[in-house]
């Protein structure tokens, strides 16, 4: 009687320690949990006002004046749940600011972006105003040139995906390129559209300080500015499509010029920059996501298009990369006017996918199987 009665006595004991030990535990993990959100949300709240439509002087004040404010409720008021929800109050603030600082295509803008381009559809003619083409002295150094053309839908017979690295770095810049019966070439790059003598700064473009640009441009222009002048290391790949998925393509491109023409948008360098706006599907509703980490970190996008099909599969990423680096073809082609075939020789067309395949891959890649046409930004 005595030994039962004494262990349940020490179970008594016990279970209060070890239920101790999970509430203290479980209030730990909320602690650092909230502690992590307060750090994010006051660093983010700072950098919105450092880089906010404020006036320039008191961009740093305000930002100080945040940082003084936050300490202050977080370490000085009491009860600290008063603190911290005055915190959050005022994070609550300064995001609904920040929501309402409109973009505007009304600037002082850089040269090379200060003409928007737009398109006219007329049934199969499609008219693109204001295609850059200047004329390079230095990356720096240019005449203005811009001009108009008027190109077929039904004479579509390639898209082809530029990657130039500016840095050994894992990210680029991305451009399509539409080419059409005839020789001719339309190439299309999602850009920052700074003003006069703004330089481009990733952090700040995370904030409000770029809007977005579709340049649409001669590839004299736009590719030989990035061989022959900027020096970045420039790769070119066929994209293999069908041709009615090349003209959809098309026509969502002169969709979204149109769309930033009247209604300007701002770029963000996370989340609304050359690759993940490329506009591949139809409707205007963008996913929170991406189909992969590759499209984010873009320096690897050439391998998450050849493992979706999207590439030439007959011969390995790796060859159609040194097939594809087009930089001393460019340099050798100079202002040629035959410098879109120039920068192409060498690199293996690829024939047009079937529309009924790409539907079938499209139908594989929703039963989650790996093979899927161009696919660059969740759309619709």
């Amino acid at each position: 009687m005595t030994s039962q009665s004494t262990i349940k006595d020490d179970a008594r004991e016990t279970e209060p320690v070890r239920s101790n030990w999970v509430l203290r535990a479980l209030r730990g993990c909320i602690r650092a949990v909230l502690w992590f959100l307060i750090v994010v949300a006051g660093v983010w709240c700072a950098l919105a006002l450092y880089y906010s439509n404020l006036p320039g002087a008191l961009r740093p004040w305000a930002a100080a004046m945040f940082v003084i404010a936050s300490v202050a409720l977080l370490s000085f008021v009491k009860p600290r749940i008063y603190g911290r929800l005055a915190f959050f109050g005022l994070v609550a603030v300064i995001i609904f600011y920040w929501l309402l600082i409109p973009p505007s295509n009304d600037r002082p803008w850089s040269k090379e972006v200060a003409v928007l381009p737009s398109a006219e559809i007329n049934g199969n003619l499609v008219t693109i105003h204001n295609i850059r083409n200047f004329d390079y002295r230095t990356a720096k150094d240019f005449d203005v040139r811009y001009y108009d053309k008027t190109f077929a839908l039904d004479k579509v017979r390639s898209v082809d995906f530029f990657m130039c690295f500016w840095a050994p770095i894992p990210f680029c810049h991305t451009m399509i390129s539409f080419g059409f019966e005839g020789g001719d070439y339309l190439c299309v790059s999602i850009e920052t559209r700074p003003t006069t003598n703004q330089g481009y700064s990733p952090l700040a473009a995370c904030f409000k300080q770029f809007e977005l640009i579709y340049v649409a441009a001669d590839e004299r222009d736009v590719v030989r500015l990035r061989t022959n002048f900027r020096d970045e290391a420039v790769y070119l790949y066929h994209i293999r499509t069908s041709p009615e998925a090349m003209r959809r393509l098309l026509l969502r491109y002169c969709d979204r010029m149109n769309d930033l023409y009247a209604h300007p948008e701002w770029y963000c360098t996370l989340t609304r920059n050359c690759t993940t706006d490329i506009p591949r599907h139809d409707g205007k509703t963008y996913g929170w996501f991406p189909e992969s980490w590759k499209i984010l970190v873009n320096g690897f996008v050439d391998q998450f298009l050849y493992q979706s099909g999207s590439l030439d599969q007959r011969v390995p990423l790796l060859q159609l990369r040194k097939l594809g680096h087009i930089n001393t073809r460019g340099q050798m082609a100079g202002d040629d006017p035959d410098f879109s075939r120039r920068i192409r020789q060498s690199i293996p067309e690829v024939p047009p996918a079937d529309a009924n395949a790409t539907n079938r891959l499209a139908n594989a890649r929703g039963k989650g199987k790996s093979m899927t046409p161009v696919r660059l930004r969740r759309d619709g």
